[in-house]
C-alpha cells in the first residue's frame, strides 16, 4: 500500500511519501479501513520533529497520524458490529496510509449528510476538547469557564461541549480576532493578550487552556478559590503557586466512539462548525506539516485517491 513514513526525526522533508508498504493485518478484534482521509494536528509534527521523544518515542520506521475516516475493507473475525462497506469513524494510530488497521472498540459509523473525507477533522480534537471541558475542568451547569484558543480546532470542540453542559462560556481569543467570536454563541470575550482587560476581568470557575505560555500564566490568577484549570499543552512554571487552591489537570484524548459520532451528528445538523483550511492529497504530508505548523489556517485534511477502490 502507499503510506506516509518517517524513518528519523527532523524537519517536514523527512516524511516521505512511499509505495509497497506492508499492509496492516487483520486480527480477530480489527477492522481494516480504506483510509478516505487523515487529519494533520499539532502531536503529528511534534512526534515527528523529535520534540516529544522522551515522551512519546517512536519507533521506525514509522508512520504518523490519529483521525481517520474511510470505508471498511475487511473486519476480523470477532466484529459483530462493522461490515464490509459502511463509511466509519476513528481515532486510532498510523492513519497516513490507504489502509488502517483499528480496533472495533474505537470505531464509530459515519452518519448519513456527512462528507467522507471532511469527517476526518472530527476526532481527535472533539475528543480533545470534549475530555478538557467534562474530565478536565469538570464544569457544570451555570459555572462560568473561559476557554482559551476558543477560535482553534480543539478551543471550538470545547465550547461546544461547554454549551451542551450548560456553562457560561467566555471565549479567550487575542484582541484581533474578538469580532470573530460571534459565531460562537459565547456568553462572553476576553482579549487574552491584553493585559488590562485581564485584570479588569471577572473571576471564573474553570479554565480549560488549549494555548499555554505566557496568555495561561497571565489568567491563573482569575480562578475562583477551588476552581480548576485544564489544558492540553504545558503547564506554565509555578502555576501552582499563583493559585495554590486550583486543581491542575491535563488531558490527553482518549478513544470515545460514542463522543465521536454525537460531533459527527451535530456537525451534520450544523450545531458544530469546524472549518477546514486545507485539503492536500496523502503525497503532501510534508507541505501539510510545514503550513501546520505555520498556523491560522483551519483544519488540515490529507486526503487518499480512491477510498472506495
Amino acid at each position: 500500500m502507499k503510506a506516509v513514513v518517517l524513518h528519523e526525526y527532523g524537519n517536514p522533508e523527512n516524511l516521505r511519501f512511499e509505495d509497497n508498504v506492508v499492509e496492516p493485518q487483520v486480527s480477530g478484534d480489527t477492522v481494516l479501513i480504506a483510509a478516505a482521509a487523515a487529519s494533520v494536528n499539532p502531536i503529528d509534527w511534534k512526534l515527528r520533529s523529535g520534540m516529544m521523544r522522551n515522551i512519546f518515542p517512536l519507533s521506525f520506521p514509522a508512520i504518523l497520524g490519529r483521525d481517520v475516516s474511510g470505508v471498511v475493507r475487511a473486519v476480523g473475525s470477532n466484529v459483530k458490529h462493522f461490515k464490509p462497506g459502511e463509511r466509519v469513524l476513528a481515532l486510532s494510530n498510523a492513519t497516513y496510509a490507504e489502509l488502517v488497521a483499528v480496533d472495533d472498540s474505537d470505531l464509530t459509523h459515519l452518519p448519513d449528510g456527512v462528507d467522507l473525507a471532511d469527517a476526518a477533522a472530527i476526532p481527535l480534537i472533539a475528543l480533545t476538547g470534549d475530555q478538557l471541558v467534562r474530565h478536565a475542568t469538570n464544569v457544570q451547569k451555570g459555572q462560568v469557564v473561559l476557554v482559551t484558543g476558543a477560535l482553534g480546532n480543539v478551543g471550538r470542540a470545547a465550547v461546544h461541549t461547554a454549551k451542551k453542559i450548560g456553562a457560561r462560556v467566555i471565549a479567550g481569543v487575542r484582541g484581533k480576532e474578538l469580532d470573530n467570536t460571534r459565531s460562537l454563541g459565547v456568553a462572553g470575550v476576553l482579549a487574552i493578550d491584553d493585559d488590562e482587560a485581564i485584570e479588569k476581568y471577572r473571576l471564573v470557575d474553570a479554565i480549560a487552556d488549549t494555548v499555554g505560555g505566557e496568555a495561561a500564566a497571565r489568567l491563573i490568577a482569575k480562578i475562583k478559590p477551588g476552581g480548576s484549570f485544564g489544558y492540553t499543552t504545558g503547564l506554565p512554571e509555578n502555576a501552582a503557586a499563583q493559585n495554590p487552591t486550583v486543581k491542575f489537570t491535563r488531558v490527553l484524548a482518549k478513544p470515545d466512539p460514542s463522543k465521536v459520532r454525537e460531533f459527527a451528528d451535530d456537525l451534520r445538523d450544523g450545531k458544530f462548525v469546524l472549518p477546514i483550511g486545507r485539503r492536500l492529497p496523502l503525497s503532501s504530508a510534508a507541505e501539510a506539516h510545514a503550513l501546520g505548523e505555520k498556523g491560522g489556517i483551519g483544519k488540515i485534511l490529507l486526503l487518499t485517491s480512491d477510498p472506495q477502490a
